[in-house]
């Protein structure tokens, strides 16, 4: 598969496959689209600053939200919102043909939504980390209170914030930052490989 345009360093796989691993644990996806359904947040930007915290150190400030939220809203309003609400309409579809239509709809948005997040990773390319000792959950967290503002306190939030030590705990790090030494590998280690497209689709459908 092609790689989506929008960044040349990495970073959007990086910030896909990320999205794709937290996702995939228990909850998460039901969290997020609790607070995309009640708080009209965009799952992608939420996504956007936990990664961002999480693989360079960094804090968005409100320019740099207001950057980001304006550097998708294209797509979203052209492609991604439009796939994401015809596909809710067909959920209770009986017939077969329109069964067929719904999954097929779903693949159209998931690739909305990994081109949505390249253009978000592209924000910021090559960009420095912040300081070695900025601890990772705390400028994630940081930057889901700058986005959610008061729902940051919500049960969804800080399940979130839950998941992600968790998930920090683990090992989890998509792109490891500038000066960081990768740890050595035990034997017979493998890192674990993010969920696939067809387990994202399984827990959204």
């Amino acid at each position: 598969m092609r790689q989506p345009s929008g960044t040349d360093d990495g970073s959007g796989e990086g910030f896909w496959r990320f999205s794709l691993a937290l996702y995939a644990r228990p909850g998460i996806g039901d969290a997020l689209i609790a607070i995309q359904d009640r708080a009209g947040r965009d799952i992608n930007l939420i996504l956007f600053g936990l990664w961002l915290g999480v693989s360079r150190r960094r804090r968005l400030d409100a320019a740099g939200l207001t950057a980001a939220e304006a550097a998708i809203a294209p797509l979203n309003a052209a492609a991604l919102a439009p796939l994401r609400d015809l596909r809710r309409r067909l959920k209770t579809a009986a017939d077969e043909d329109l069964k067929m239509l719904r999954r097929r709809i779903l693949g159209l948005e998931l690739a909305a939504e990994r081109l949505v997040q390249y253009r978000l990773a592209a924000q910021f390319p090559g960009a420095p980390v912040g300081e070695p000792e900025t601890d990772r959950l705390a400028a994630a967290e940081a930057n889901l209170a700058l986005y959610l503002g008061d729902d940051a306190r919500s049960p969804e939030a800080r399940m979130l914030c839950r998941a992600l030590a968790a998930f920090i705990g683990a090992g989890h790090s998509q792109q490891r930052p500038e000066g960081e030494t990768r740890p050595r590998r035990r034997a017979g280690y493998s890192a674990p490989s993010p969920p696939s497209i067809a387990r994202v689709r399984r827990r959204r459908f």
